[in-house]
């Protein structure tokens, strides 16, 4: 059941706006509460919205994989929540960090491909410091320590050493920072890139 209970749930402001991720322990908790609801995301009523009593109901209707039993009951595992209150937008910037680098550049070394752990990496200045380059998300990469040495405040044309990819800030996605292991539930798809085409703002 704790695999259950770690998963990823997608969080919706009350207006149905992406805002963050949590697990499914604290979905639950909130649903306990009171403080949200669980979106249906499969039937002919995808996209119902469910308190604690309807979606014990709700989970009662059909034997599914994802489950979690209590003492009383058995729940199936919600995959979005929505708030009932809470109505500010997410930040739309990722935070400059250590480790949200190495998650943009998914802990991979971008001189030699090679993934490492978080352990075995560093931070590399394209533009070194000492000729000028900044501290930040167009002038970082993941390096490991390898290349990170070999490189050390050498310009790319006097290493040789050139970036797999050019650095930019990773555009904000609820997701980000997730646990490596983490995936996202595909019923996400309709929040996260909605079809223009199906998807109408009210006024």
């Amino acid at each position: 059941m704790s695999g259950h209970l770690d998963q990823p749930v997608l969080v919706l402001n009350r207006f149905w706006q992406p805002v963050q991720t949590c697990s499914v322990r604290r979905a639950l908790k909130l649903l306990f509460l009171g403080h949200a609801q669980v979106v249906q995301t499969e039937g002919e009523d995808r996209f119902r919205t469910h308190d604690l009593g309807s979606w014990v109901d709700h989970s009662t209707r059909e034997i599914v994989a994802d489950v979690i039993h209590t003492v009383r009951v058995a729940l199936r595992v919600p995959k979005i929540i929505v708030l009932a209150m809470y109505e500010k937008l997410p930040r739309m910037e990722v935070r400059f960090t250590r480790r949200n680098v190495f998650l943009r550049d998914k802990f991979t070394c971008q001189y030699c491909a090679r993934i490492f752990t978080e352990n075995d990496l560093n931070l590399d200045h394209v533009m070194p410091r000492d000729k000028g380059g900044k501290t930040t998300w167009d002038n970082i990469v993941t390096s490991c320590i390898r290349c990170n040495t070999r490189k050390a405040n050498k310009l790319a044309h006097e290493s040789g050493m050139n970036p797999l990819r050019k650095p930019v800030a990773p555009r904000w996605r609820p997701m980000f920072g997730m646990r490596e292991n983490a995936t996202s539930d595909a019923s996400w798809g309709y929040f996260l890139d909605p079809d223009p085409g199906t998807v109408r703002l009210s006024a």
